[in-house]
């Protein structure tokens, strides 16, 4: 039985805050900014630009949406409850579910698989957007999808054929996928608050998926002078996503591009690309590359709690499975 604090917070909107009539939420709204967290976590210019107030009207908002959420500190027994809500989707296949703690990738999470080009980072992506769709004891969310696409990799036909192999209705597995073309960098960044948008007027999304992550990062950056700019603006753009995850309760899936590094004098140069912004911004981070006759290999590189640890695994017209 939920608590009066947690019905409070289901029951709070943002016009029960000081200061926040209807008229400024609605250009909250318009902002971005839909529930109590999103407001809680702003800073009081940041929430006067955006609403139209002062400084001061901001300031006791914000505080009271704070007090409201109560974002202080609690002990590791409380957090441990509030993470008992995680869900996991299966990737199709045991071996990877394994590399990835057993049961596939993790809400409030975010699983990267970076590597070369044709080491099917997409076709994971793919594959875990038609999974979401699947009921709990198959390993799904009974949820629905969304699709950021950078580089033009989302196919449809695709979709329709793992689905055919699964034995899934693929006109029904494409509807619940919501798909978008990525433009440039602050497009990227804009989709961002339509996903928020989108599941306050209701939609079960529970996996965001962004193929690939720094393509327009990268492309718009180019060169040292602008190495900054570009972290900076990237930073940014994962902090927002992360807090989606957090917020929502999603589970989120980047992939991303790697370069050769020529310091490299031993072993494999491939590097991915995002540096160091992106490497401790990754909860599991794995390395994707051709193996032999066919095959594909999984390598986990950073993990807060499972080994380094290695999988292999085939592309076919299931999509990922174990064995081709």
């Amino acid at each position: 039985m939920a608590s009066k604090k947690e019905k409070k917070e289901k029951e709070s909107t943002l016009t029960d805050l000081p200061g926040i009539g209807p008229a400024v939420a609605t250009k909250l709204e318009s902002a971005g900014v839909y529930d109590m967290m999103s407001l809680a976590v702003m800073g009081p210019t940041e929430l006067g630009d955006a609403a139209g107030v002062s400084p001061a009207v901001a300031r006791k908002a914000i505080q009271a949406a704070r007090d409201l959420l109560d974002l202080g500190f609690q002990d590791g027994i409380e957090y441990a409850k509030k993470r008992s809500n995680i869900f996991y989707i299966t990737t199709g296949s045991k071996n990877m579910n394994e590399l990835l703690g057993g049961r596939g990738i993790e809400s409030k999470a975010v699983t990267e698989a970076f590597g070369a080009f044709g080491s099917s980072k997409t076709q994971l992506g793919l594959t875990l957007a038609i999974n979401t769709q699947l009921p709990l004891e198959q390993g799904g969310i009974d949820g629905k999808s969304v699709f950021i696409d950078t580089e033009g990799t989302f196919r449809p036909a695709r979709i329709k054929q793992i689905s055919e192999g699964l034995g899934l209705d693929p006109e029904n597995v494409l509807k619940n996928i919501f798909v978008a073309r990525a433009l440039n960098s602050d497009h990227q960044i804009l989709l961002l608050e339509k996903i928020s948008e989108m599941i306050k007027n209701g939609e079960p999304i529970k996996l965001i998926i962004v193929d690939s992550l720094t393509t327009h990062f990268r492309a718009e950056f180019a060169g040292r002078g602008q190495l900054a700019d570009r972290q900076q603006k990237l930073n940014k753009y994962l902090h927002n996503l992360m807090r989606l995850a957090e917020q929502h309760n999603l589970a989120i899936y980047v992939t991303n591009q790697v370069m050769a590094n020529p310091a490299q004098m031993f072993g494999d140069p491939t590097t991915p690309i995002g540096g160091n912004i992106l490497g401790h911004f990754s909860t599991y981070r794995m390395y994707l590359r051709r193996g032999k006759k066919g095959s594909r290999v999984g390598k986990l590189i950073d993990s807060p709690n499972l080994p380094d640890n290695e999988c292999i695994f085939f592309v076919t017209d299931k999509g990922i499975v174990d064995e081709e």
